[in-house]
């Protein structure tokens, strides 16, 4: 098959198909002419790195799971794939875990701003956007960050290994969409690896559960929220190759 009609086959974009050759996920024959074959197998090859995908593996692992996949028992692949899973879990569980605080946050500043006093003079330090801490009763700022990426804290994004898309055609038009429609407005700048959004914070839970949705199938973006009073800042990174994407969905008019 030549590229375009591995594309067809299996539902993975041609610029995709090209990236995992460069990463060595995928290798390919090729014609005197310089045209890329591929035999049946990468059919099933793009499968099993979809499945890995989806599961949320770095690229790293995947090229490791699949030298299992091509040389060992099935035993053996899922002796390989079960810890790897269940690392995944107890990352997704610890992200559900700062997004409910992050949440909780959000109904606490909420309740404290229908508390506040119903008069037409000037803001006074009782008006400040404050809230309370349920376990200490100490009165904090109601920033709160939150992250939501697919590599640990404090890693640089330039250093991430990219991973794909798993979104093609009209899944990603309706997610393009959806983050135009919550960004709508936003100011834009530029912070190293990526951009920084600041917009209403009363569009932080639309923002926060697109934000959550997108590291299901690009786990290679990297979202640090911040609620600061009445808005939020949104930072998103990415490695140089998803620069495309990033620009895509949230550096378009910067």
């Amino acid at each position: 098959m030549r590229i375009s009609q591995l594309a067809a086959r299996s539902g993975v974009p041609a610029t995709t198909l090209r990236f995992y050759e460069g990463a060595g996920l995928l290798p390919a024959e090729r014609t005197p002419a310089g045209y890329r074959m591929y035999g049946e197998s990468a059919v099933q090859r793009l499968a099993f790195i979809g499945a890995a995908k989806h599961l949320g593996l770095p690229l790293e692992e995947i090229s490791e799971l699949l030298t299992v996949w091509e040389t060992a028992a099935c035993r053996d692949v899922r002796a390989d794939l079960r810890p790897r899973v269940a690392e995944r879990i107890a990352d997704a569980e610890h992200r559900t875990a700062e997004l409910a605080a992050f949440t909780a946050s959000l109904h606490r500043a909420l309740e404290h701003l229908d508390a506040l006093p119903d008069r037409a003079g000037r803001c006074d330090p009782g008006c400040h956007f404050l809230a309370r801490s349920p376990s200490t009763g100490v009165v904090r700022s109601a920033g709160v960050p939150l992250t939501l990426s697919g590599h640990s804290a404090g890693q640089d994004p330039q250093s991430m290994v990219s991973v794909a898309c798993s979104l093609t055609g009209e899944s990603r038009r309706e997610r393009t969409a959806a983050w135009r429609d919550a960004l709508d407005g936003a100011t834009r700048s530029r912070v190293p690896g990526g951009v920084r959004l600041t917009l209403p914070s009363a569009r932080a839970g639309t923002v926060a559960a697109l934000a959550a949705a997108e590291q299901e199938c690009c786990p290679a973006l990297d979202f640090r929220l911040h609620f600061d009073g009445p808005v939020l800042h949104l930072e998103v990174s990415a490695p140089d190759e998803d620069a495309d994407l990033l620009a895509e969905l949230f550096t378009t008019a910067v």
